[in-house]
This record gives C-alpha cells, structure tokens and sequence, in this order.
C-alpha cells in the first residue's frame, strides 16, 4: 500500500499542489432500470480512488435517472438516484451512459433521451459503456463519428444507427470529446484512461494496481478473442482441446492431433467440437494464433518471423497472408497502428 500511496508523493511539487488546489470535476452516471451495476460502479470506483490518491475530492458524481425514484439494476442491487435528468442543471466534467438489459427499453424513453442530448451539450467529455452507446445513437450523439459498444450488439448497433461508424474491435473508442467502450470493465479501462488524462499516468498507475487492472490496455486493444468468440465445449475432452491450442498455439494442431490427444476419432472430434463450439477446429486454431500474434506484436518488440513462429504460423508470409483474411492489413502496418494508437 505505501508504494502506491507513494505514486503520487513521488510527483513534482508544483503539480501535487495544482492537483490538489483543482476544483472538483463534476461526474454525472445516467442510469435507467435494469442497468448493469458494474457499468456503474467500475468507472465511479476508477475515478473516485483517484481522487482519493491525490489527496483531494477531485472527482463529485451524481446519478441521475427519467425520474429521482431508485432504480433497480439487473442484479437487483437497488441504486439511489440524486436528481431526474430533466433537473440537473450546470455545467458537466463527465457524462457516462451506462448500459444493461434495460437499454432497449431506455432509448423509448423520451425524457431519458432528450435529458441526455441536453446534458451532452454542457459536458465537456460524453461517455458510455457496454450498451450505453445505444442511448447517445439513439440521442443522435455518434452520428458521424466511429463507436463501440458490446461486441455481441455492436451489429444491432449499426443496423438501427446507420449514420454511426461501428468498430467492433476495440476496447474502447475515442472520437473527438466523444467516448464509447465496449462490455462492462472495458469501462474501467476507459475511465483509467480520462483518468491519466486528468491527474497524470502515475494516479492513473496507482488506482490500477490497488484495482488490480492492466494500465492501461489500450482502445486499439481487440475486445475479441477465439473464446469469445466461439464458446467453451461442453465435454472435457473437447475443453482440454480448446487448453491445449490456447496454451501451445505453435504445435501441431490439425485434427488428427488433437483426436488422438483427447481420445476421440479424427471424425468424432471434428463434428463433436464443431457442434459444441460453433465452429471447425480449423477455424478455431486460426482464430487463436491471429489471436496470439497480435497479442505479440502489442505487447513485444520481436520481429515478425519470431512473433510467426511463436503463434503457430510457420513463416511470415503464412501470417501475413492470414492477417489481411482476418483483419485486412499487414503484421507490420497493424503494429504501426496499434503503438500510434496507443
């Protein structure tokens, strides 16, 4: 604990006290029934203990609904609303529009809505999570800007809100003073992020480590991967299959392979993991060694031909030739982006 404390000690003087000295930000969460608590609860916390760490209430949220009754969340945890979205008046830091199971019935809100549209004018900064990105579509906040939500909803997304640009793949996207992050503690990931903007990289450092959070993964960081986007097997073979690619994408994986490994024939196994997965092992491997590379070439200074090897692709052309399938561009011009990016 006091090598975190200590972050903040270790700033210059003078930016400790102008920190310090800075009014509170004005954070307001826009909640709606059966809302996601974490959605919440994540960037509150992320906030509210940076603000902690410097000292200071740098950070004073309110939450606000349609109306000022409480809302239940779909947990069922009860949360107090300060004030109805029409009431709320001055100047905003932040506005976060959380999401949650209660979306679709939200955006037919029309005072929810036009509260939002309205508040999003004074903010400085508008934000959402997961699903709340429907609300600020719906608010006509994301026409003409790129946005992401939950990838199982961001076609959903898209379909109804055709003038907004949809990226399924980050984590989270930043478009002017506009921000959307995708499933639930990608919200963390986006609030560490306005965080360091706000108080600096080592608050931001500080409240990550006591959260026990990555600092930060980066918007550019995929929200995808082969189990997500498949789905773990029911049978314990065909699970320590699914391990086993995960863990030594570089060995042989063709389906002969892993039949014999998990005990089952080469026919048996490829329909049984086609059937429980939702896709061939093929597919499957493929997807866990773009997975990987990219994974590497995020996170490693190594060449291309050692990150090919080490994901399972045999040669750099193998990879390159699966990159541009998968994700339309190149190893190299996708490292080039994501460190720009980030």
């Amino acid at each position: 604990m006091a090598e975190i404390v200590g972050n903040f000690a270790l700033l210059p003087t003078a930016i400790r006290r102008t920190i310090q000295r800075m009014p509170p930000r004005r954070v307001v969460v826009v909640v709606y029934p059966d809302i996601q608590s974490l959605d919440v609860t994540g960037p509150v916390e992320v906030f509210s203990m940076g603000g902690r760490e410097v000292n200071a209430g740098a950070y004073r949220f309110e939450i606000v609904a349609a109306t000022s009754e409480p809302v239940t969340t779909s947990s069922g945890l009860r949360l107090e609303v300060d004030a109805a979205i029409t009431d709320v008046r001055g100047p905003i830091d932040t506005l976060i529009v959380s999401g949650g199971e209660g979306v679709a019935a939200a955006i037919g809100e029309e005072r929810l809505v036009e509260g939002i549209r309205r508040l999003a004018a004074k903010s400085r900064r508008v934000t959402s999570v997961c699903s709340g990105a429907f609300l600020l579509a719906e608010a006509g906040l994301l026409d003409g800007r790129r946005a992401t939500t939950h990838w199982s909803v961001c076609d959903a997304l898209a379909q109804r809100y055709p003038r907004v640009t949809v990226d399924a793949d980050p984590i989270f996207v930043r478009d002017g003073n506009v921000a959307t992050s995708a499933g639930v503690t990608a919200g963390m990931d986006l609030a560490l992020a306005l965080l360091e903007d706000d108080l600096g990289r080592d608050v931001a450092l500080a409240v990550a480590r006591r959260l026990v959070l990555f600092l930060r993964r980066p918007g550019t960081q995929s929200q995808f991967s082969a189990q997500l986007a498949g789905q773990l097997a029911e049978r314990d073979p065909l699970r320590d299959a699914q391990r086993h690619i995960a863990e030594h994408p570089d060995a042989d994986l063709s389906v002969p392979v892993l039949a014999r490994r998990v005990g089952m024939s080469e026919r048996n196994f490829a329909r049984c993991f086609r059937d429980e997965v939702g896709m061939t092992p093929a597919r499957y491997v493929e997807q866990v060694r773009v997975e990987t590379a990219r994974r590497l070439l995020e996170e490693t200074a190594d060449g291309v031909d050692a990150i090919a090897g080490r994901a399972g692709f045999g040669t750099a052309e193998t990879m390159r030739r699966t990159f541009l399938r998968h994700l339309r561009t190149s190893p190299n011009d996708y490292r080039r982006r994501f460190r720009s990016a980030a």
